[in-house]
């Protein structure tokens, strides 16, 4: 699965790139047709440490889905976001099998 990244406003570094592709390839086990992922990443400038959102937005055939989450590092807003997916990637699935 292609996944684009984007940093607003800051740098991203590769080690953070690579743990973003990693835990997205893990949802083409649950939906094998995803085209692309686009993942945002911001830092909102607050005084709370939960100042890490994570937007991403999944293309699949017919639909895009998109999920937001707001941690307190950018990994554990992707796990969550990525958990997310799992779920509305496997009521898809189901949905498809049951039109079949």
């Amino acid at each position: 699965m292609k996944v684009n990244v984007h940093a607003v406003n800051f740098t991203v570094d590769r080690k953070l790139v690579d743990f973003i592709q990693e835990r997205m390839d893990k949802l083409e086990k649950y939906y094998d047709k995803v085209v692309t992922a686009d993942v945002f990443l911001k830092v909102e400038s607050t005084s709370e440490k939960e100042n890490k959102i994570v937007e991403m937005k999944i293309h699949v055939p017919g639909d895009d889905f998109m999920v937001k989450k707001q941690c307190k590092t950018f990994e554990e807003a992707v796990d969550q976001a990525r958990e997310s997916f799992e779920r509305i990637l496997m009521k898809r699935k189901e949905k498809i099998r049951t039109h079949l």
